[in-house]
């Protein structure tokens, strides 16, 4: 909401009737000034001005200006939103008056009313713990001095102030802040800070043309409060602050009179409004960023009081004398300025530690009684005190009792003793991938290899070393399977011929080259029989592979997907039978309907022909009917109760057949989605990489996306084939642009594989300490 602006209008025996004019609804200001002479004849100066504000405050007691500007600010501050009351306006046009008052009880200003409002709520609310806290800031010549300090102003230099940003707001360092447990005690530090004392004021204050006892310096005096619940339970708690600030009176320096220090004095005034305006301009443009909140002392204490989360009241305070018309207008503009600025108020909620604590343990004390008392109910010795070294060693035997087979599972007592199994596994699987790096590195010599080509035959004699254990075999076959040119070829062809040469143990797998030229082969052979079988007249028998959707589909329901395809029919089947219901009850009220009809039709005919032969009434003046016409209008009663009933239970039917179709809805999706899945894993992905992709396998869970795993078994000339499909029809030209890019991603292929074959070669040596503690599987190869 924007910020609120008041204009106070200070009561005088001259006001410039002619020149300002209120409007009827008490916002609206309209100013008139006729244009000087001494501008000539060709004058463009404005002469008519508009002002909109929240509120005109003329010839208003004070009771009237504390009811209207601050009581909703006050008891809002009470339920934790920061509030600012902040008055404005040339010297002597009331602001001071406005905030502090005079010293007659009835002409009190703000800050006495809204300290008399916070300990009257605090003596209303029994059961609230309200703590009030009272500072006094003064701003005098770009120096920070505390009203209310040991020194009493000016005179005290020991505790020199300064402005800090924390992550609460911002704080005055060194400034006094002083407890206050009743209201005649708070009014006793405000006019010990606004008396003389000790032959010094506590205030800036001088003699002015406009003002006998004028400020010359800005006050702001700041409220505290913190409110407690006195619930034990209730943790919750508000914290907020009313800030009321009186700033000095601005002037210009052409119309002062007086030279010296009073000159220099106004100096810093006006330097910190205009400060203080270009703050307001900031915060009124949403497309800023930065707010120069540090240009002055003033604007930086006042960086939270601006907008952001507090309630911010401006009073503009203006003479209306026709001598001071110029100052009116700068301080009206001022206020409209102040009304762009849009604040959020926000409550400052807080917690109480000690007693979130207190409250807290309680509640884990009464849950562990609550959680004794029902395993003593149900007869169970459950401890939940942490596990002592006994315990825990009997859940590591238990562990390696499991792993070796000695008993099919672990019972299961409480949270603790899930925790320590955990801790048993992952121990368990540390120790083991430290025993195995022991072996290799005490067993073979692992280091950096060279790109020199006397290294070669070395080279070569690791790379079988490596092919003869299952798992480095498995990662050099799955190099070519995370790029999309995994056809070439990944192993040397002396390598080949060394290990088509040797023969591994039985135990060991094969050489993925080799698989891959006995499938070549395979697949030749297949093709010379198929030719074979054709010259010979005869029809391949081979069932397609991979097979239709159709048919995968009929398979899935069979094998995967019986159990989702026994739901889906089932909800189906409940449907159906809904349905048939349904209908067939609509038909039973669609003829009782008719029957309705009918009946009151002739119902109807009957009393027609008795209203034309003439009633029969008895003695008591009511009409005779006959049997029959008694007996259709207890048909028609039991009709209309019929159809009601039948109306009803439609609607139940017809609820439970949105439900059911919703299940089956549900079902026929989650089929399709799962036959999906089941087509994909068991007809698209190779075989090798399902192997990987298995539990225990050498590719874990989402290392790679699944787009990436449908894409495998397709190599770049299958790439460039589809490309032609889609794209050839609509652009038949694109034909080279295709190619082209086809062979940079080949090229790029082999050098990425060229890349990883580089990365395999290791030099013989010592073990380099970086990979000393590396488990096995975290190898380089």
């Amino acid at each position: 909401k924007p910020i609120q602006a008041f204009v106070r209008v200070k009561p005088t025996a001259h006001f410039a009737q002619d020149m300002i004019k209120f409007g009827t609804d008490n916002k609206s200001i309209d100013i008139h000034i006729e244009k000087d002479a001494r501008g000539g004849i060709v004058n463009n100066s404005s002469t008519d001005w508009s002002f909109r504000m929240d509120g005109l405050l003329h010839n208003t007691s004070q009771d009237k200006v504390y009811e209207t500007v601050a009581r909703d600010l006050v008891a809002a501050a009470l339920r934790g939103y920061n509030g600012t009351i902040m008055c404005y306006g040339q010297t002597g046009a009331g602001k001071t008056y406005t905030m502090t008052g005079a010293t007659k009880y009835e002409h009190r200003g703000i800050i006495p009313r809204a300290i008399q409002q916070v300990f009257q709520a605090a003596k209303e609310s029994p059961g609230l713990s309200i703590t009030v806290l009272i500072s006094y800031l003064e701003v005098y010549n770009e120096a920070l001095f505390d009203l209310l300090g040991p020194g009493l102003g000016r005179g005290s230099r020991n505790t020199p102030l300064a402005v800090l940003d924390s992550p609460q707001g911002v704080c005055v360092k060194g400034l006094s802040i002083h407890p206050v447990s009743h209201e005649k005690e708070a009014l006793n530090l405000l006019s010990e800070a606004r008396e003389p004392k000790y032959s010094l004021y506590s205030l800036a204050i001088a003699e002015h043309a406009l003002n006998k006892n004028s400020s010359r310096s800005h006050c702001i005096f700041t409220i505290y409060i913190e409110c407690h619940s006195r619930v034990y339970r209730n943790l919750k708690g508000i914290k907020s602050k009313i800030t009321l600030i009186d700033l000095a009176g601005s002037e210009r320096l052409s119309e002062i009179p007086f030279a010296g220090h009073i000159q220099k004095e106004n100096s810093y005034i006006n330097r910190s409004l205009t400060f203080l305006e270009q703050i307001i301009l900031a915060l009124a443009d949403p497309w800023r960023d930065h707010i120069p909140f540090r240009q002055s002392k003033l604007t930086h204490v006042l960086k939270d009081s601006l907008g952001g989360n507090c309630n911010t009241v401006l009073v503009t305070n203006i003479c209306g004398e026709a001598a001071h018309v110029e100052e009116t207008l700068s301080s009206l503009r001022f206020a409209t300025r102040m009304r762009w600025i849009m604040a959020e108020p926000a409550a400052n909620v807080t917690f109480e530690q000690e007693v979130s604590v207190k409250a807290l343990e309680e509640e884990i004390d009464l849950l562990k009684h609550e959680l004794t008392m029902k395993d003593m109910f149900e007869n169970r010795l459950v401890t939940y005190s942490p596990l002592t070294g006994a315990q825990r060693a009997a859940i590591k035997s238990q562990v390696h009792k499991y792993l070796r087979g000695d008993i099919e599972e672990i019972d299961i007592v409480n949270i603790r003793q899930i925790q320590e199994v955990f801790k048993q596994f992952k121990a368990i699987i540390s120790q083991q991938e430290k025993d195995i790096e022991a072996k290799l590195q005490s067993k073979y010599l692992l280091g950096d290899r060279g790109e020199s080509k006397a290294d070669f035959g070395s080279e070569v004699g690791i790379q079988q070393l490596w092919l003869q254990f299952p798992l480095m075999k498995r990662l050099i076959n799955l190099v070519h399977l995370f790029h999309p040119g995994r056809k070439e070829k990944l192993v040397t062809p002396s390598l080949e011929r060394d290990l088509d040469g040797s023969a591994p143990p039985e135990t060991q797998e094969e050489s993925p080259t080799k698989d891959v030229h006995e499938e070549e082969g395979a697949s030749e052979q297949d093709r010379k029989d198929s030719e074979q079988e054709l010259s010979s007249g005869k029809e391949s028998q081979q069932p397609s592979f991979p097979p239709s959707k159709a048919e995968a589909f009929e398979l899935f329901k069979q094998e995967a997907g019986r159990e989702i395809s026994r739901i889906f029919k089932e909800n189906k089947s409940i449907l159906l039978a809904r349905k048939r219901s349904s209908n067939c009850l609509a038909r039973r009220i669609n003829d009782i309907k008719r029957e309705m009809e009918g009946v009151r039709e002739t119902l109807e005919g009957k009393r027609r022909k008795r209203w034309q032969e003439g009633e029969y009434t008895d003695e008591e003046g009511q009409v005779i009917i006959d049997e029959k016409e008694f007996s259709l209008i207890l048909k028609l009663k039991e009709l209309k109760e019929e159809h009601r009933a039948g109306y009803a239970e439609l609607q139940d039917l017809k609820a439970e057949i949105q439900h059911c179709q919703q299940l089956v809805d549900k079902c026929r999706k989650r089929l399709i989605s799962e036959f999906e899945i089941w087509y994909n894993e068991s007809f698209r992905i190779p075989e090798d990489v399902l192997e990987a992709l298995r539990p225990g396998g050498s590719i874990r869970p989402g290392m790679i996306p699944m787009n990436r795993v449908m894409c495998l078994d397709e190599d770049e000339q299958d790439k460039f084939e589809r490309l032609q499909e889609t794209c050839l029809p609509g652009c038949p030209g694109s034909t080279p642009f295709y190619r082209a890019r086809m062979q940079v991603e080949q090229q790029q292929t082999f050098d990425r594989t060229m890349l990883a074959l580089q990365k395999m070669r290791r030099k013989p040596g010592i073990v380099r300490a970086a990979g000393k503690n590396k488990p096995p599987s975290s190898l380089r190869i």
